[in-house]
């Protein structure tokens, strides 16, 4: 059964953040232990920009925990939850949660890379914001919808993205290969308002206690120089609050 607090809202969030807090100590028998947290060497590749802000969309796992990282980041002027990989017509989270969809869980980062690099961005996300060895799941969520994927904008995202990958597995960071996808992006569409903001919003939630606040907790350990305290949140519908 794949205990993900998120729908129906009102019930199933009280549920099974009972349900994850005293499951806790079985997921890593039942589903393998999870890479743990690490300082992974920066892309050897990156991407020269002047631009004033840049976007990159990625997802791992449960968009909840990847938006909340990267809401932390100094130089990341917004991280949208959405979906990506699919059509626009099946963008709604009913549809997504079957599998059936093509669509990954994403968070568009909006930077700026007079700030924080493209690659930068690639590294925090191997290294905290989702384990790469996991596939077609993360954590207790299982499916095609929480797959390891990077969506490359441009030519010189995908460069750096696949470069970058195999750097990580030729030096051997992880103890098992890395199974995160590079794919054109092909369109982002915004989830629905209550998924934005969640991990800020309820920290005490048993499913972002357990699975997403250790994420932040290692950025700010791991990478204290790119740490934000204060979350850069946005609107419901979209734009920084």
């Amino acid at each position: 059964m794949n205990l993900h607090p998120k729908l129906p809202r009102a019930f199933t969030w009280t549920l099974c953040a009972g349900l994850l807090a005293a499951g806790a100590a079985f997921w890593p028998i039942a589903h393998g232990a999870a890479e743990p947290a690490l300082a992974v060497p920066a892309p050897a590749i990156d991407e020269p920009s002047t631009a004033s802000t840049e976007t990159a969309v990625v997802a791992g796992g449960c968009f909840w925990g990847v938006q909340g990282v990267f809401q932390h980041v100094k130089g990341v002027t917004e991280a949208l939850s959405g979906y990506s990989g699919g059509a626009k017509d099946t963008a709604l989270y009913q549809s997504v949660g079957t599998g059936q969809t093509g669509h990954a869980e994403s968070v568009r980062i909006s930077f700026d890379p007079r700030v924080i690099s493209y690659g930068k961005i690639l590294q925090l996300y191997f290294s905290v914001a989702t384990d790469p060895t996991e596939l077609n799941r993360q954590g207790p969520d299982v499916g095609s919808q929480y797959r390891s994927v990077i969506f490359a904008a441009n030519a010189a995202q995908k460069r750096v993205a696949e470069a970058y990958v195999a750097q990580l597995d030729k030096a051997g960071v992880f103890s098992r290969p890395i199974v995160t996808r590079v794919d054109p992006l092909r369109g982002f569409y915004p989830a629905e308002g209550y998924h934005q903001n969640f991990a800020a919003l309820h920290p005490d939630n048993g499913y972002i206690a357990y699975n997403d606040l250790p994420k932040i907790e290692n950025l700010r350990r791991l990478y204290p120089d790119l740490y934000r305290p204060k979350p850069k949140l946005v609107s419901e519908s979209g734009g920084t609050e």
